[in-house]
């Protein structure tokens, strides 16, 4: 299987990549990009060091300068790319996966992502050939970034006051810069696994598998806090449990942080764009309505929600997988500016978290549901045939809506999944829906 997908370049190294195949990205990639000059950060992976060397090295014999930051978040690479206005760059981070993994989050000016439709399908391509080193050779240099990266978080920080949180690094690039956000906080934040270390010792640093939150759930409760936070290992998602201990649905903090933008901030005109994933609640859609705002559905990924909040110079946007987008943070995603946002949120309504969650959720949400099968498209075409008489969208597999409840099945682009989504108006409907899809798929794919 390659290592090239859909959002970024991602496999087990020594294995699936190695340090000759990194090179080659880098001598081809200021090709690709037509850059003079890329931004390169890492996480703390045991790899990341060889990555860094030889995909710098590549970079640099094919005529392209280097500019290192360092150990780094995802978000702070973006910030970098953009607000220094380097030509592109690149993060070397697997992001959630486990520490045997390693690969490549690449971005061209202005912090727009590359993903396999926009680039990375040339550039597996281009790796095929034979490098030729330029007579003139680039150079590298080290940028301290972390004063202005500060200095671009602190406006989402200036209404959190009075409260109390649990944050969960998971051993992550959050560990970063997690203590020099929080030190001027009039809040009491609590942190934990704050040291990065890409062998992630105390849980694997993917927060949307529900059983990786349980320390998290446990200090919330004992320390009787507001809510925890868990960032994934690059830090550009992160996932929420209220003061109860309950896992809070990703999508519903879209509508969340619609309350700090259509009621607290003052810049947020009535009618602005929210974007918000296929797969999301409609109570996520009814309630950026409700609260003024202008919700458009997307497709899935990254790449994807970055590109339509810039066309439609949306305000922010979410994602059931806990990436949220902002127009102030260059159409870019960040874990940390929305944990900020909530903190934000939180605390000017001064309403519990479970309370502020239960007047967003109207529906009973099944969350992704995921098949292994080998017949993806004839299993969509024939419910697309069996489900016809509903409401269809088909930007990303099939949503089809009917009044009291709707469903999505769309292929995963980055594991060998066929996913489904299901929401209703009451429980019962919720289970015998969920119960007729999954066996019409086993059925056609056994």
């Amino acid at each position: 299987m390659s290592v090239f997908k859909s959002y970024d370049i991602r496999g087990i190294y020594n294995k699936e990549w190695d340090k000759g195949l990194v090179y080659r990205i880098g001598f081809f990639l200021p090709s690709l990009l037509g850059a003079q000059s890329i931004v390169v950060g890492r996480d703390a992976r045991a790899s990341s060091e060889e990555v860094f060397s030889f995909l710098s090295r590549g970079i640099m014999d094919a005529g392209c300068d280097v500019t290192d930051i360092g150990l780094c978040s995802t978000p702070s690479i973006y910030f970098a790319t953009a607000s220094y206005k380097f030509d592109g760059s690149i993060m070397i981070t697997a992001s959630h996966n486990p520490p045997e993994y390693n690969g490549l989050k690449i971005s061209r000016e202005n912090a727009v992502p590359v993903g396999y439709d926009t680039g990375l399908n040339k550039l597996e391509s281009m790796v095929s050939e034979t490098p030729i080193p330029s007579t003139s050779r680039g150079r590298i240099q080290t940028l301290n970034i972390r004063k202005n990266y500060l200095k671009h978080l602190k406006p989402f920080k200036k209404r959190i006051k009075g409260i109390k949180a649990v944050v969960d690094c998971s051993d992550g690039m959050a560990s970063i810069f997690i203590h020099d956000i929080i030190k001027d906080l009039d809040a009491e934040i609590i942190t934990m696994y704050d040291k990065a270390d890409g062998t992630f010792p105390h849980h694997p640093p993917n927060p949307l598998i529900e059983k990786n939150l349980n320390d998290l759930k446990k200090r919330t409760l004992e320390e009787k806090a507001d809510l925890g936070l868990c960032f994934d290992g690059d830090a550009d998602r992160v996932m929420f449990i209220d003061e109860t201990g309950r896992f809070v649905s990703p999508d519903l903090i879209t509508a969340l942080l619609g309350i700090y933008f259509f009621r607290h901030a003052e810049f947020a005109p009535r009618g602005s764009v929210v974007t918000y994933d296929v797969r999301s609640s409609r109570s996520v859609v009814e309630f950026i309505e409700e609260l003024g705002g202008n919700p458009v559905i997307c497709k899935v990924g990254h790449s994807h929600a970055k590109q339509l909040l810039r066309e439609r110079k949306g305000i922010f946007g979410g994602e059931l997988a806990g990436h949220y987008y902002f127009q102030d943070n260059y159409y870019c995603d960040s874990g940390m500016i929305a944990s900020l946002l909530a903190l934000s949120v939180l605390s000017v309504e001064k309403v519990p978290f479970s309370e502020l969650i239960r007047s967003i959720k109207k529906y009973y949400f099944s969350g992704e549901i995921n098949f292994q099968v080998n017949k993806k498209d004839l299993i969509i075409n024939q419910v697309m045939a069996d489900y016809k008489h509903g409401r269809l969208t088909d930007i990303d597999g099939i949503r089809v809506d009917f009044p009291t409840w709707w469903f999505n099945i769309r292929k995963s682009n980055t594991e060998p999944y066929l996913r489904l989504v299901v929401e209703a108006e009451t429980s019962q409907e919720l289970k015998h829906k969920t119960a007729e899809l999954t066996d019409k798929i086993k059925e056609l794919d056994a």
